[in-house]
């Protein structure tokens, strides 16, 4: 086990964006870490970097204490599980969870050993006989998990191991990875681009746009306090709601509605607009006058939870009309589509973005 420091680590294909930015990051001893963002983000190719599969253009990467920026792929003492199983067909599952060991030219008693402890811990135990073809997709990707644990490596490097497998497959897979990997305590960077994979798995995570690392943190604290627009947008399902406002003497208003702002919020301004971020569980029915006067477009029944989606229609502070906004609303008597309700946010739940820059002004 090790840690991961990425120092300035640079990638540059054609063109003169980078791919990945200079990449400032260090992960922890035994720390599971979440790489995600949108497609094009950079994240699968901070993995590879890492695991050796792409060059590191400037800067430099570090397991441990030992610089491995220009070491081949096969020093580097990492297991890669990838988007696809690459499994050998004709080979047996112990076969193919064996196969790396094979090569490398260990006892055959060491594998066989090696193996059953995998797969009992991943309860493959019964299938270990038996070709690819017979397994399901999530039997599947528990083999390719085997390969990779049978090596004992420092580091896990998983890229979107779980984009193949059905909605209800996935949710039970993350769960069984992220057991494993506390039970494993083995240094590990996950790529997705699901924030709820994310969420719910990491130890931390680690939001990228455009190459250039946005803000690593908990999944909590980052849920709570956004480093800035973009992640305030992509954390969280369903996204934070984001209105930009002209500031006013006091506070912001949409149409009759105002809510007064600190002057220290204010002062963090460094432009005339404020961008207002409302999470749609921090938005209220209220009574008429007292909030925002919201048309209903479809609400979305969840049996635990429902979720309005609607359009503000007043205002005219110069905010693009219709607005769109989601609030979280009681699952067993949610409003109607078509009815008018009024919305207002509660006072501690509201942040605040300099629309200019982007970033979170703290208040």
């Amino acid at each position: 086990m090790a840690t991961v420091t990425f120092e300035k680590a640079t990638r540059r294909y054609a063109g003169d964006r980078p791919a990945v930015d200079a990449l400032d990051l260090e992960i922890g001893d035994g720390e599971f870490l979440v790489l995600v963002g949108p497609s094009g983000c950079g994240k699968s190719t901070s993995l590879r970097m890492l695991a050796g599969l792409e060059p590191v253009d400037e800067g430099s990467i570090r397991i441990g204490d030992r610089d491995v920026t220009h070491v081949d792929p096969s020093g580097r003492d990492i297991a890669m599980v990838f988007q696809t199983y690459a499994l050998y067909p004709h080979m047996t599952v112990a076969g193919n969870m064996g196969f790396a060991l094979k090569i490398a030219g260990r006892p055959k008693d060491e594998i066989d050993q090696r193996v059953r402890e995998a797969a009992k811990i991943l309860d493959l135990t019964e299938y270990l006989d038996r070709k690819p073809k017979a397994l399901s997709g999530g039997q599947r990707q528990r083999v390719a998990m085997g390969r990779a644990i049978v090596r004992n490596p420092q580091v896990f490097c998983m890229d979107e191991p779980l984009s193949n497998l059905d909605a209800k497959l996935r949710v039970a897979t993350r769960t069984q990875i992220a057991s494993l990997q506390r039970r494993l305590a083995v240094t590990t960077v996950y790529v997705t681009h699901d924030q709820v994979e994310a969420m719910t798995m990491g130890d931390r995570v680690a939001v990228l746009k455009d190459g250039i690392l946005q803000q690593v943190d908990t999944p909590r604290a980052m849920y709570d306090h956004p480093a800035n627009m973009f992640v305030a947008g992509f954390i969280g399902s369903p996204a934070m709601n984001l209105i930009t406002l002209p500031m006013q003497e006091g506070g912001v208003r949409f149409g009759s509605w105002a809510m007064p702002v600190a002057r220290s919020t204010q002062d963090g301004l460094t432009g005339a607009d404020v961008s207002v971020g409302v999470r749609p569980e921090a938005l209220q029915l209220v009574g008429a006058g007292d909030g925002i006067p919201v048309t209903v477009e479809l609400v979305e029944e969840l049996g635990s939870d429902a979720f309005l989606h609607g359009s503000i229609q007043g205002g005219d502070e110069g905010v693009a009309h219709p607005t769109l906004v989601v609030a979280r609303v009681n699952p067993k008597n949610p409003p109607a589509k078509g009815e008018t309700v009024h919305l207002a946010p509660s006072q501690p739940d509201v942040h605040y973005f300099d629309t200019a820059t982007g970033l979170r002004i703290p208040g």
